[in-house]
Order: structure tokens, then C-alpha cells, then sequence
């Protein structure tokens, strides 16, 4: 989060501060990509970046702190997710696999390390794969995202019981899916 600062860079990105549009990007970026990945967008970089031009086009009409900033900016993201889902359905394509580096020349990151990196991240999106689209939305807003049930709420156009009870048994359902072996 930006913190104390974030009015003056919020004023500043709506009169098309670059300075100030990049730092909300990166402040945001990970988890909209995150939130992307999550929730199993076919294209989560494609999508992110339809999500910051919405961003960047609508940033002068939006009024409110940095918390309802955030919450705006999900909102976005997951609108550019649902549309992305109608185009696949749509238009199906089967992209072509390309080899996949190991690592980038010069990566400072050991091949250890990434295979890790790669296996906790699929391990979490297995478990996140046993819940409905809609409980996986809410896990990943509330507990990841760390936004309010109202502003959950809003963003996926549900009454704040149902945010309420689908957190609720997705996280029943994640507690019986997670092996008490598997904690050290």
C-alpha cells in the first residue's frame, strides 16, 4: 500500500503524472496479476493490462481513498476477467506450446529456487482448484487481497451474506482439503 502519500500521488496520476501512474501500477500490479492467475485467466498478462488501461483511462472520475481505490481496481480486474472468459468461450483457441527457458540469461535465481517457487505455487492453485469460481474469488479478495466483505461484495455484485458464506465453506472445504502431513 502507498500509505500516507497516496492522495497526492492519486491527484497527481489523474492529471496524467507518469511518475504517479507508476507507482500506483507497481503498488498494484502483483496482486491484480496474482488475483488474475488465481482465478485461472487464460491470458493473466493480457487481462492485467486491459485492467490498467481501464484504469488509467477512468482514473480521472474516481474519488475516495486509497482502500476504495484498491477495491475499484479489483472491481476492474475482475469485470476484464469475466470479459475474457466470454471471449474464450467464444472464440476458443489451442495456442501452440514454445520451449520454456530455464532461466533468463543473467536471472539471479538458482534453478533450486524456481523449482520450489514453482511447485509451492502449483501445490496453492491445486487447492484453490477444489473450490467453486466463486469461493476462489472470495478466498482471493478477502484473505489474499485483504478487502472488506462489502467491498468483496461489490466487486462480484453478491449481498454481503453470500460473500459471508461462500468464504466460509470455501475455507471448510480448504481445511479438509489441505493434508495435516504436508504442514512441518
Amino acid at each position: 500500500m502507498i500509505g500516507a502519500s497516496f492522495p497526492a500521488v492519486l491527484d497527481l496520476a489523474q492529471r496524467r503524472d507518469e511518475r504517479a501512474l507508476e507507482v500506483l501500477y507497481r503498488d498494484l500490479a502483483p496482486a491484480v496479476l496474482g488475483y488474475l492467475r488465481a482465478q485461472g485467466a487464460a491470458e493473466p498478462e493480457d487481462v492485467a493490462s486491459e485492467v490498467f488501461i481501464s484504469l488509467v483511462r477512468a482514473i480521472g472520475t474516481f474519488e475516495g481513498d486509497e482502500r476504495a481505490f484498491r477495491s475499484w481496481a479489483f472491481t476492474i480486474a475482475h469485470h476484464r476477467m469475466v470479459d475474457e472468459r466470454r471471449r474464450t468461450v467464444r472464440r476458443p483457441e489451442e495456442p501452440a506450446e514454445l520451449p520454456r527457458l530455464a532461466l533468463v540469461a543473467g536471472g539471479s535465481a538458482t534453478v533450486e529456487q524456481e523449482v520450489l517457487e514453482r511447485v509451492g505455487a502449483t501445490q496453492a492453485l491445486a487447492v484453490l482448484d477444489s473450490l467453486t469460481e466463486d469461493q476462489r474469488a472470495v478466498v482471493l479478495l478477502r484473505i489474499l487481497m485483504d478487502l472488506s466483505v462489502a467491498e468483496v461484495a461489490t466487486i462480484l455484485d453478491k449481498r454481503e451474506g453470500a460473500v459471508k458464506t461462500l468464504q466460509r465453506r470455501a475455507l471448510a472445504r480448504l481445511a479438509a482439503s489441505v493434508s495435516p502431513e504436508a504442514v512441518s
